[in-house]
């Protein structure tokens, strides 16, 4: 995100005297352009100008040798005991100044970059009150040995002087955060223009051709460094660079340090300062937009060729990092070096690689030591080349950064004069009077704009003359007479995301202000309350929620690792699933196929974060592509589809049940005062899971399933309705699912498919029944069945059984409340016993009818498993 100090922003714009970034802030966020931080100073506290009055060498026992220095800061000198002032005493290790030198100091109460706080103390035998700064020090370049002296850097000031004014190390400078529509904003320039949108400040344009800002040497072009434009695989018929402005500097001081100033505002904007010919590029990038590259001259030879990668082609860029290129890239070459080089490619046009174009420079023409000649590049390179670039190399540089959002095609001749003035001033030299200038950009969109769809789309009553007002005053230039009904809009260079009306509604809309735009809410018509879906769906949440689960919501986003977490087979269904052309994350490209393996993944969170007692659930969509799904047809934008296009978009997405999914970790029960608490168990997840069939009033079946993962093979149940439909498995994770997890030992769940429940629940509204005022007749059978049998279908056939009595269905709860295995029942039986409770609404049950109830529910537990009861 770019950052703006406010003394950088007031050489393009007038600012009013004491603005402060939070100022800066509320004006630009008026036009769109939000605070993503403020950085505060990067010094605070006591930070003046002081005048070395005594400057005393002293070898110290370790061989190093030490100045003790006594520094004149003005008003704020050492106060002695009888009321008068001296000079302050400083230890300093730097040997690079001398008495009568003005340097920088900080005294006690001082903070510097780091932070690192000032004070005052002992050290080599004295009592040093401060300390005597260097460029590093100060965060103003690399510099650590060498103390400044401000003489040197062409500044003057009194001892006592502030320094933190004087050298810019008491701005605060503001971070925003800039849409990628809005990439002129990467520049001092761009925020300018909209801070004077904004507050209707003096707005100088320091970026226009024909302009002669700083004194830049804007001169007519001709002749020059020969450069070849050869994009001959264009990206959708756009061309990879348009534009290629180039001039050469000799005799420059290249690898010297750029002037203090420089540093600064770099540093301020989140730069490390380097060398004067990188240094001043990267100034002027941020100040106008438009990145730059400066070469070697001695090692790029005769003509630069514009060109895409050929097979074969590599480059190491600055970086340091060898890089293979791909026919898409976008190359900056030249010539070989040499008549017998030795790839092979002696003589052809282009054959040697010097950079990534618009992305980064490559290592073998880069500024060294020795380097004097230079040759000065700015062009103008398609955002999408560009961005594919980048992308592809994983590279995001700051050239790229601003290449792939739009530069303003203007803009190279006017930085390169800019560079070179700034090289010339700085570093000596002079520059040649040919200039490159390949342009073969098109001339800026004109649109047609109806006058009155600000109006119509907006809803706020945008007379004519607003709207032309407004395009104007963004850099439009609008054509026709003021009572036309359609106008003609040529946009400004620097804004190539005006391309259709409603780009330039949106720019009126903005500038004359969101907050003129009234809230209006539609009238909300009648409802018809909720759907039976939606009310059966909120009923089981609540019967979860009563019954301790806690409702969560997961991303439906998941990946193969969380599959191999859940133990699923290579064949299973359940790890063919929807892939995602653009996922939130790598690691995470597919849609869900269970609801279970996001609910696990919240579950392992919350116990990872220490709650190990857990009862959570979700209500869910799940994604279960079918093979042989046709594909989804792609239709164009700004058209409503067709009914056909509708049906095909219909067939092609795959189907999304509507899933319920629990889990149960630690303690079910918690110990107390009424007894020994309870883990959560496989009876559990099944008891939930039969909670959402009975609260939807559909009938299930309980049944022992062999192996389904992730559940363990012996504690898992398969529920179903009673023609045999599966409707979700409930019981108790395996052990190498719960140790995969890092779960609670034991941990239990389950997974029922609501949109089955909801088929297989009856139709007709629930009646009430009348509350019997008869007394309940009571009866336990318990029965021995093989050990195979489960206690679902077991309850089942008692269930019918009982029903089936002459005395007709006066089964008011029946519930399995015991379960033997052991000697008394013989190897492999096991023993069942059930509750009966019996009661009609119209009598008092006698002996008989109950007998014959429970002698009924025997009979037909025999018959299904040959049940017979315990003796």
């Amino acid at each position: 995100m770019p950052r703006i100090p406010l003394t950088w922003l007031a050489d393009h714009v007038e600012l009013p005297a004491g603005t402060t970034a939070e100022h800066l802030a509320a004006d630009l966020v008026r036009v769109g352009l939000e605070e993503e931080a403020i950085h505060p100073a990067a010094v605070t506290g006591p930070l003046v100008i002081g005048q070395v009055v005594e400057c005393t060498p002293e070898e110290q026992t370790n061989g190093k040798t030490i100045n003790w220095c006594r520094v004149d800061v003005g008003p704020l000198n050492e106060v002695t005991p009888d009321g008068s002032s001296r000079p302050r005493g400083i230890v300093c290790g730097a040997h690079n100044f001398g008495v009568g030198d003005r340097v920088v100091v900080a005294l006690p109460g001082a903070v510097l970059p780091g932070p690192f706080p000032i004070a005052s103390r002992k050290t080599y035998g004295h009592v040093s009150d401060g300390m005597i700064c260097s460029a590093r020090e100060l965060g103003l370049g690399e510099d650590h040995d060498g103390i400044i002296v401000i003489s040197r850097l062409g500044l003057d000031a009194e001892p006592g002087t502030d320094a933190r004014a004087l050298l810019g190390l008491g701005d605060e400078v503001l971070e925003i955060n800039v849409t990628p529509d809005r990439g002129y904003c990467f520049s001092m320039r761009g925020v300018a223009r909209e801070y004077g949108h904004s507050t209707g400040a003096v707005f100088t344009d320091r970026g226009l051709p024909g302009l002669d800002p700083d004194g830049a040497d804007v001169r007519p072009a001709g002749g020059g460094f020969g450069v070849e434009l050869a994009d001959d695989a264009p990206i959708d018929g756009r061309a990879g660079c348009d534009r290629f402005v180039a001039q050469v500097v000799r005799g420059v001081a290249a690898s010297g340090p750029s002037p203090v100033w420089m540093q600064r505002r770099l540093t301020q904007a989140g730069m490390r300062p380097i060398s004067l010919a990188v240094d001043v590029t990267n100034y002027v990038m941020l100040d106008l937009g438009q990145p730059l590259h400066a070469y070697d001259l001695g090692q790029v030879v005769e003509p630069i060729v514009v060109r895409r990668a050929r097979p074969q082609d590599r480059l190491r860029t600055l970086d340091g990092v060898d890089r293979r290129l791909l026919e898409q890239d976008l190359l900056i070459t030249d010539s070989p070096a040499s008549p017998a080089g030795p790839d092979g490619r002696d003589g052809v046009v282009g054959s040697r690689v010097l950079g990534l174009a618009g992305v980064m420079g490559g290592a073998e023409s880069e500024i060294t030591t020795v380097t004097t000649d230079l040759l000065i590049e700015a062009a103008h390179f398609d955002p999408v080349s560009v961005a594919r670039t980048a992308r592809r190399h994983k590279l995001p540089s700051e050239a790229a950064r601003r290449f792939e959002r739009g530069v303003d095609p203007q803009l190279p001749r006017v930085a390169v004069a800019r560079v070179v003035a700034l090289l010339l001033e700085h570093g000596g030299g002079q520059a040649d009077s040919a200039v490159t200038d390949v342009d073969r950009t098109a001339q800026p969109a004109v649109v047609s704009l109806p006058v009155e769809l600000p109006a119509r789309l907006v809803g706020v009553d945008y007379s004519a003359a607003q709207v032309r007002e407004t395009l104007e005053e963004i850099g439009c230039q609008v054509s026709g007479p003021p009572d036309a009904g359609v106008v003609d809009v040529s946009v400004p260079s620097w804004r190539p995301d005006l391309t259709r009306p409603v780009d330039l509604v949106e720019e009126i809309a903005r500038l004359r202000g969101y907050d003129a735009i009234p809230s209006v809410l539609p009238t909300a018509p009648a409802g018809r309350g909720l759907t039976d879906g939606q009310r059966a769906r909120r009923s089981v949440a609540w019967a979860l929620a009563g019954a301790g689960f806690v409702e969560v919501l997961t991303y439906p986003f998941v990946g193969a690792h969380q599959h191999d977490e859940l133990a699923l087979p290579a064949d299973d269904v359940r790890r063919r699933a929807v892939r995602l052309l653009n996922p939130l994350s790598d690691e995470q490209p597919e849609m869900r196929t269970n609801l279970l393996v996001t609910l696990l993944d919240a579950a392992r969170r919350n116990v990872a974060r220490g709650t190990t007692d857990l009862a959570v659930f979700e209500i869910g969509l799940v994604t279960r592509p079918v093979d042989g799904a046709p594909a989804a047809p792609r239709l164009p934008g700004a058209v409503r589809p067709s009914e056909q296009d509708l049906a095909r978009l219909a067939a092609a997405v795959p189907p999304q049940p509507r899933r319920v999914a629990g889990v149960l970790t630690g303690v079910r029960e918690p110990a107390g005062w009424w007894g020994p608490g309870r883990r959560a168990d496989h009876t559990d997840a099944i008891a939930a899971a039969l909670l959402v069939a009975r609260t939807v009033r559909a009938d299930v079946v309980v049944a022992r399933d062999a192996d389904h993962a992730p559940w363990h093979p012996g504690r898992t149940a398969r529920l179903q309705t009673a023609d045999g439909t599966l409707v979700g498995h409930a019981g108790e994770l395996h052990p190498k699912v719960v140790a995969a997890l890092a779960l609670p030992a034991r941990a239990v769940a389950f997974e029922v498919d609501l949109d089955v429940l909801l088929a297989a629940a009856p139709s007709e509204p629930l009646q009430a029944r009348p509350v019997s005022g008869f007394p309940v007749a009571k009866e336990d059978i318990a029965l021995v069945v093989d050990a195979g049998v489960s206690a679902g279908e077991l309850l089942e056939a008692v269930r019918v059984g009982a029903s089936a009595s002459a005395a007709g269905d006066i089964v008011e709860e029946l519930r399995l409340f015991d379960v033997y295995t052991g000697s008394q029942v013989g190897a492999g039986k096991k023993s069942l016993a059930f509750s009966l409770r019996l009661r009609a609404g119209d009598r008092t049950l006698t002996a008989a009818e109950a007998a014959d109830v429970r002698e009924c529910a025997v009979a037909e537990a025999n018959r299904r498993f040959g049940a017979v009861l315990r003796a």
